[in-house]
């Protein structure tokens, strides 16, 4: 798997193709699948962090990106990488 940095800009396009560029706020590996959070670009520009709307996706071998489909994996998923977000404000 092509390594993601955090910081990284990617463009994605959403549900109705339009695209819109994110960037890479966290990676983190769970149960041998790689997960990012990423937010809008434009929103980490304009707005203070409590702003930011933060979606969690799972890359696979390829290095597509492509949405979490089970609400138990993208729970477990939004558990770590809130896990991993209070490690790094300590």
């Amino acid at each position: 798997m092509e390594n993601i940095e955090v910081g990284e800009v990617f463009t994605i396009a959403d549900d109705q193709g339009e695209e819109n560029e994110v960037e890479v706020l966290a990676a983190i590996e769970l149960e041998g699948k790689n997960y990012v959070a990423v937010g809008f670009v434009e929103d980490i520009q304009d707005d203070s962090e409590e702003d930011i709307d933060v979606f969690f996706l799972t890359i696979d071998q390829e290095g597509d990106f492509s949405p979490i489909e089970s609400d138990e994996e993208f729970e477990k998923v939004s558990v770590a990488f809130e896990e991993l977000m209070d490690e790094e404000d300590e």
